[in-house]
């Protein structure tokens, strides 16, 4: 999965980042409101943990901003602010949970597991297509219920492509949601391209069918059509 977390306390945000990164997902952070801001702006996060208090903004506003760009990001806040009525306007905004703090690790992770399977895969932690089977929670992927063998960073590119079955993916877009990021580091896209052959591989070698489509100039599409 790939998160935002937004937070200016930075022990409690390093915190975070370090178990969240610790259960195989990517993280990225912001400390304000204007990156915050920017990062909501150009990326989508499978959920975005956001505390209201930032040095230079209000929370509330970066959830008005997501309800007005009609994004599916998934959105935790956390906040010091036990107010009824700040939960309700936060819930009625588009936040799926609200946390206050302080709080433990395990049930700030157990809050957005939730969410991600409720918004991606209603509210199953298996993802199926046919014969291919994957396995969010346990991070396994079955063809005929035999299982095949991925890496991390190709279970995740994986769970993105049938996340978004249908859809064109660009490079640009893959490499970004799976290294997030990381990704401004790279000297070019084309590693995505033995990243999708490696998965494209094992799946056919263990009798899926070929679900991977390259759509030239542009990146590829996941489809079962």
């Amino acid at each position: 999965m790939k998160f935002l977390i937004v937070e200016d306390e930075e022990s409690l945000k390093k915190s975070i980042v370090q178990y969240l990164a610790a259960e195989g997902n990517i993280c990225d952070s912001a400390s304000t409101y204007d990156q915050a801001y920017q990062k909501i702006s150009i990326y989508n996060y499978d959920c975005i943990l956001l505390d209201l208090t930032l040095p230079d903004g209000d929370g509330i506003l970066l959830l008005k901003y997501l309800k007005k760009l009609n994004k599916n990001d998934g959105v935790l806040v956390i906040s010091a602010r036990d107010s009824l009525n700040q939960k309700i306007e936060g819930l009625s905004l588009g936040a799926d949970d609200y946390l206050i703090k302080p709080f433990h690790l395990s049930e700030l992770y157990a809050r957005i597991m939730a969410i991600v399977r409720r918004r991606n895969y209603n509210g199953n932690s298996l993802v199926k297509c046919n014969e291919l089977e994957i396995d969010t929670s346990n991070k396994e992927v079955k063809v005929h219920n035999r299982l095949v063998y991925l890496t991390k960073k190709e279970f995740d590119l994986l769970l993105y492509f049938v996340s978004n079955k249908n859809k064109v993916i660009s490079k640009s877009a893959a490499v970004e949601h799976i290294w997030g990021d990381d990704a401004d580091m790279a000297d070019s896209l084309d590693f995505i391209y033995t990243h999708v052959k490696n998965v494209r591989k094992k799946l056919t070698e263990a009798g899926c069918k070929e679900y991977f489509q390259s759509v030239y100039g542009v990146g590829y599409k996941f489809t079962d059509r």
